[in-house]
């Protein structure tokens, strides 16, 4: 971290930052690249395949996409994300690839440097957040190219790197160096603080000492630690006009809340597989590792330990035919591995003859209890109890954001504030063409948290809020 930054956490000034970021991976990054003063023009004599958003684009020559009306310019798109400036952005960086196409951008940037906002992106990893701490081998759900930030392809840069895609996908730690790479290449360094851990954002309000006639502002102040090379903690507490909720989801994971969850050998991260295998307590002679989930990340862990002849016990609530169930709406061409997953699903009961040497699954079984001598109680769909002896237990049935440094833990800001924030069942309500929150202004959402779950579509989000906030820039008082 540069001395600049630091002074900045340090600094006990009333001065506010215009803008603070929580949180340092895809959505994070590409905010601040657009409040960096790098902003998004139609490339002259470039064409858009879809004519409505092209006759819409030609009506503005010359004005950025940032200054133009976001809800104009998306109204009508289709695709894949149910936020409307999502589907703009794509479609202005990806114009055909749903089609199977790969017509370049149809946008140019233009760094303006009197349009920058002053900003700090806090984050507890290197930038790219919590792709850093997923196992490096793992291969992306997305295409490699819909994992790219704006104006530097993944494809582009993984050719200099003499690197190459795996079935038109990436591993998760390329795209964790990528987006390392991203902040470096792009100049945006000096606006990241690693290590940085926020414990609380509390709304005030600061009286002006000047006239009369000026009202006081609500300001965030945002308060944490920052972790230094010696491991001790450092406090900061810093002012801001604007706060953006960027951390993803992957902080907290879901819990059974069944007796014996809390075990020592009950996990909720695939990296304790991975450890395992390490240290020589799980291998293909061990008792199985119990899988407990029937998402993706489920879904790697099988992968993993086929991969290492582990012994595997695959349960989860849902019939595999459940259409609700993710591998149910995954093209088979673009996934096959997770479709092998399936059919082993499918096809691997655990009282059946195995024609997959080491996997037995668990349709529609419910824990029920882990006891401490490794075993593992299932209720099955008939209402029978089952035991199995097991060697480590992985419980990966999702995760929550771990919103604890807002008050009530962020469940006002909610769609619904009865229910704690979830990505996909209860995301903080914002305004679509803003992404401003609807119940606190001032303070933004992106990502996860706003229900935009794929890289793909996050960067929409970012677009909205930086319009949004440039536009405050232009309206602030002298």
């Amino acid at each position: 971290m540069t001395s600049s930054r630091r002074d900045s956490l340090n600094a006990s000034s009333s001065e506010p930052l215009p803008v603070v970021i929580i949180g340092n991976g895809p959505s994070g990054i590409c905010l601040s690249y657009l409040l960096s003063g790098h902003l998004p023009y139609v490339r002259p004599g470039a064409v858009h395949p879809y004519p409505l958003l092209q006759r819409k684009l030609a009506e503005s020559p010359g004005v950025s996409i940032l200054d133009q009306d976001l809800d104009y310019l998306s109204e009508g798109l289709e695709g894949r994300s149910q936020s409307p400036v999502a589907l703009l952005f794509d479609a202005l960086l990806r114009p055909d690839t749903d089609l199977g196409g790969n017509m370049d951008s149809v946008l140019a940037w233009k760094q303006q440097k009197e349009r920058a906002i002053p900003h700090l992106v806090l984050g507890r990893n290197p930038p790219g957040g919590a792709w850093h701490s997923i196992e490096g081998s793992m291969v992306t759900l997305s295409q490699g190219q819909w994992m790219g930030l704006p104006d530097l392809q993944v494809k582009d840069w993984m050719r200099k790197k003499r690197r190459g895609l795996r079935n038109s996908r990436a591993t998760a730690g390329d795209i964790a160096h990528y987006y390392r790479d991203y902040v470096t290449k792009k100049g945006l360094s000096q606006n990241f603080v690693s290590g940085a851990v926020v414990t609380a954002v509390e709304q005030e309000t600061l009286e002006h000492d000047g006239s009369a006639t000026q009202v006081p502002r609500p300001l965030f102040r945002v308060s944490g630690f920052l972790t230094t090379k010696n491991q001790s903690r450092q406090p900061f507490s810093l002012w801001a006009r604007n706060v953006v909720l960027a951390t993803g989801t992957l902080d907290s994971p879901a819990r059974l809340g069944i007796p014996g969850e809390t075990l020592p050998f009950v996990h909720h991260d695939l990296s304790a597989l991975e450890a395992a295998l390490r240290m020589g307590t799980v291998n293909s002679t061990s008792d199985p590792v119990l899988i407990v989930g029937a998402g993706l990340s489920a879904a790697d862990a099988v992968l993993f330990a086929h991969h290492y002849n582990i012994p595997v016990i695959h349960a989860f609530r849902r019939s595999v035919h459940d259409p609700g169930l993710v591998f149910n709406q995954l093209p088979k061409m673009l996934y096959p591995e997770y479709h092998k997953v399936h059919q082993m699903m499918r096809e691997q009961s655990i009282l059946s003859p195995s024609p997959y040497v080491g996997y037995r699954s668990l349709p529609e079984h419910q824990p029920l209890l882990f006891k401490d001598d490794l075993q593992a109680v299932f209720r099955d769909p008939q209402g029978g109890q089952h035991l199995f002896g097991v060697s480590l237990v992985l419980v990966l049935i999702g995760s929550y954001p771990d919103l604890s440094y807002l008050p009530g833990a962020g469940t006002d800001l909610a769609t619904d504030p009865e229910q704690p924030v979830s990505p996909k069942r209860n995301p903080i309500d914002v305004d679509p063409f803003t992404y401003e929150s609807t119940r606190q202004e001032g303070l933004y959402a992106l990502g996860p948290l706003a229900g935009d779950n794929f890289v793909r579509f996050v960067q929409g989000g970012a677009l909205a809020a930086a319009s949004s906030l440039l536009r405050k820039e232009t309206r602030k008082p002298p």
